[in-house]
């Protein structure tokens, strides 16, 4: 019997401290200044809300805390598109006015490897600018640290709730430095070929509904000839 404790023990001790491990691990960060920081190319920014109670529309499949938004937009049961998930939002220029649409469409990746601090998923943006044209952004992105320093602080805090500053750049490829790959469509971007990363920016989050305040930005670099989006 002591022994059976003992065993139990053990394992209880070790898996804590896998764990622990896991949570702490320094190697498993993510950055908070984008790769193209250092870009000779015109940096373009769109930012949006991506809590998804202000989205124009979005929706999950059934099994998320987070419920679609409107009420009446049917969630994602097929096969096909059950681990997807679909967000249209505003986008907004740099003082802040309507520059134009974007669709998001995202799904979990086979490659997340939590080990290694990956929870891994995969993203195309389409961006629809007035007036200026269209593009596609295709991505990676990494929510390992969204959910180490939010998501699960947030069930463990005795007021349900959490409450700080979290940022973050989320892409992590395709591009060698951890960037997006972006493609012109139509218009001002027709036959473009650039680079984007993704960043977040959470404030206030709640594991009953979601998040409460969070910001995501678009970092474009916008190779000339070609004329940038107007701000």
């Amino acid at each position: 019997m002591k022994y059976v404790i003992s065993l139990a023990l053990g394992l209880l001790n070790g898996s804590l401290l896998f764990f622990a491990g896991l949570y702490f691990n320094p190697f498993t960060g993510q950055a908070s200044v984008s790769p193209l920081a250092v870009t000779t190319d015109r940096v373009v920014d769109l930012s949006f809300s991506a809590v998804p109670g202000e989205a124009i529309l979005y929706t999950y499949h059934g099994e998320a805390i987070i419920r679609p938004h409107p009420e009446w937009v049917a969630e994602l049961w097929e096969p096909a598109v059950y681990n997807t998930n679909v967000f249209v939002t505003m986008l907004q220029d740099r003082l802040g006015g309507a520059a134009g649409i974007g669709i998001k469409m995202q799904s979990h990746s086979e490659d997340t490897a939590l080990i290694s601090g990956q929870v891994l998923a995969n993203s195309i943006w389409h961006i629809y600018l007035p007036g200026q044209g269209t593009m596609m952004i295709d991505q990676s992105e990494n929510y390992w640290a969204y959910i180490r320093d939010v998501t699960i602080p947030a069930r463990m805090n005795s007021g349900d709730n959490w409450l700080g500053t979290f940022h973050r750049v989320m892409t992590s490829g395709p591009g060698s430095v951890g960037t997006a790959r972006v493609s012109g469509s139509s218009g001002d971007f027709a036959g473009i070929t650039t680079e984007s990363v993704e960043s977040l920016t959470v404030n206030n989050y709640s594991p009953a509904t979601g998040p409460v305040s969070m910001e995501g930005n678009l970092t474009i670099a916008m190779p000339q000839p070609h004329v940038a989006p107007r701000e």
